[in-house]
């Protein structure tokens, strides 16, 4: 079990004396962060550094924050450091990627995208399939249920399909698919896989390798760390693929997928947050071993914890006149999609910011599944827990809900 006050402690945003006190149910758009990545950020920053070398201290600094990110991020995702492509943002990393593999692509070849994900898991192979003369199919999810099945993508591939682009949970519902199932169904049809876990990083534990995910990316503001992407590939894979790049910049895997010089702040702040996420194994099971095999518990006892609190929403929303939960799904994230009778998720989000309550509003990028669900543009109330939220916090949510609904 997670010491939950011993955590929080670590937040400056969360301690007494910071402001109006905020339950914060928004981490699903982006968490809050502790001390440790602050000051990493901030050390980095105004430490001696260079460019990237080994001959002067400087360089050397650049160097190993590089170094050191790759290998956390390695062992957060159970991916290969050699394979770990940092870039501005998820949506950047994945535009460039859909450029370049498109150029692999020919007229009559066939990509899929579904209606669960994101959309920028979908309008960059959208935009690039379109410019390639390639057909796009999609897999729907179900709009009852909220699941996607895995014969909801097997049924729309064929032998020209050459990439699944899918979710590994979806950040409007928490909706988290069989992905290894879809992978191997992917696979058997010759298609290379790109997997969104913006949404699940922070959520579970996650193996590139075990889950089939050829290209996996995620973003660490989304689990305490700092604004950035970041893309796990296989190395094998990565180095028949050719992005554009400029004349002088390095060949090398992964960095010629690195457009400039490197965020080494943002790099320090993602290290930071990992280690600060494996040291939570030690609080819940007392964990020994190297990184990866803390990082496995403690996103465990993180799993178990959320789950506890989305238990205890649930239930108190059920009671709840006119609120329509939309998330649905056997397995999922503690995210919740909820809906008012006759008043709009918009005033819900107002109405809870002002009793300290941050839920916001909107259908937050996953417009292709607001709209599949008969929500438009629009969305609804999102509520998503982060390892930071307390009992205190739910009571004051459905509090406050209890008070919106009546």
């Amino acid at each position: 079990m997670i010491d939950v006050q011993a955590l929080r402690a670590q937040f400056p945003a969360l301690r007494s004396g910071s402001g109006l006190p905020i339950a914060f149910f928004d981490g699903p758009g982006g968490s809050q962060v502790p001390d440790a990545v602050a000051a990493a950020v901030a050390s980095t920053m105004t430490a001696g550094i260079a460019n990237r070398g080994r001959v002067t201290a400087a360089e050397r600094v650049a160097d190993d924050t590089v170094l050191a990110a790759r290998a956390a991020m390695a062992d957060l995702l159970g991916a290969d450091a050699g394979g770990i492509v940092f870039g501005r943002s998820m949506t950047a990393l994945t535009f460039d990627m859909a450029r370049t593999l498109a150029a692999t692509w020919s007229p009559g070849d066939e990509i899929v995208v579904t209606r669960l994900d994101h959309d920028a898991n979908i309008r960059p192979w959208v935009i690039a399939a379109q410019r390639a003369g390639v057909t796009v199919r999609w897999a729907e999810f179900d709009a009852a249920t909220a699941e996607l099945p895995v014969d909801a993508v097997a049924s729309v591939l064929t032998d020209r399909t050459r990439l699944v682009a899918v979710t590994a949970a979806s950040n409007l519902l928490g909706t988290r698919p069989d992905l290894t199932a879809i992978c191997a169904a992917a696979h058997e049809a010759g298609a290379l896989t790109y997997v969104d876990a913006v949404h699940a990083a922070a959520h579970a534990p996650l193996d590139q390798a075990q889950l089939g995910a050829d290209l996996l990316v995620c973003s660490p503001y989304k689990f305490l760390g700092p604004h950035c992407g970041v893309l796990a590939g296989r190395v094998d894979l990565l180095q028949t693929l050719h992005p554009d790049k400029l004349l002088p910049s390095t060949d090398t895997v992964p960095e010629r997928f690195e457009l400039g010089t490197l965020p080494y702040e943002l790099m320090a702040g993602t290290t930071a947050a990992v280690d600060f996420l494996a040291a939570l194994a030690g609080q819940a099971h007392r964990v020994a071993g190297d990184r990866r095999q803390q990082l496995l518990a403690a996103m465990a006892a993180v799993d178990e914890h959320e789950e506890r609190l989305r238990r205890r929403i649930e239930s108190g929303v059920a009671q709840l006149p006119g609120v329509t939960v939309h998330s649905r799904a056997a397995r999922r994230t503690p995210t919740l999609l909820l809906t008012f009778a006759g008043r709009s998720a918009d005033e819900a989000y107002r109405f809870l910011a002002g009793r300290g309550v941050n839920a916001p509003a909107g259908s937050f990028y996953a417009i292709e599944a607001s709209r599949f669900l008969g929500l438009g543009d629009g969305g609804g109330l999102r509520v998503g827990l982060a390892p930071y939220n307390d009992d205190a916090d739910v009571d004051r949510l459905l509090a406050g809900l209890a008070e919106f609904a009546s």
